[in-house]
């Protein structure tokens, strides 16, 4: 009877995934902790002419050239404000070379249970941001948005960024 006890919480834990919580203004967002590579403070930003608004620019980082988005201009929210708690963080998809995401602060790092997420709905299915969302999780007494993080650097139209 033990092992099937032990069997039971090995699938639990199977299901649970680590994210890395957020900041965007009052909004706390969840980016799951395998495409992040990197967190670093704000650095010098080079700005490319003619990209799209939320393209911040390019920053090298140990020698690598890594383009930035803001996920603030990405969500249409108000552009960022740069503070001390300000990050960068660079992520790694499997299809692509490493790129960077400005958020307002990086809170924590927080495992969620299957159970404890919720698939993203609304009641406008037209909402842009819907379709960055991969669902909602319950931690504490709060939520937190769970970006799809691949469908907020591929965009809308299914294109890199840069």
């Amino acid at each position: 009877m033990e092992d099937i006890n032990d069997v039971h919480n090995l699938d639990m834990a199977g299901n649970s995934k680590q994210y890395i919580v957020v900041c965007l203004g009052a909004e706390q967002y969840g980016i799951d902790i395998k495409y992040v590579d990197n967190i670093v403070r704000n650095q010098r930003i080079t700005r490319v002419p003619k990209a799209q608004h939320y393209f911040k620019g390019v920053i090298n980082l140990r020698g690598e050239i890594i383009p930035v988005m803001s996920l603030r201009l990405k969500f249409g929210l108000a552009p960022d404000e740069f503070t001390n708690a300000t990050r960068i963080i660079i992520i790694k998809l499997e299809t692509q070379s490493a790129i960077g995401i400005i958020v307002d602060e990086v809170k924590e790092v927080v495992t969620l249970a299957g159970n404890s997420i919720d698939k993203a709905t609304t009641s406008d299915p037209s909402d842009p941001l819907v379709q960055y969302l991969s669902g909602v999780g319950k931690h504490n007494d709060g939520l937190i948005s769970l970006l799809n993080i691949s469908a907020v650097i591929m965009g809308r139209e299914g294109k890199d960024v840069v």
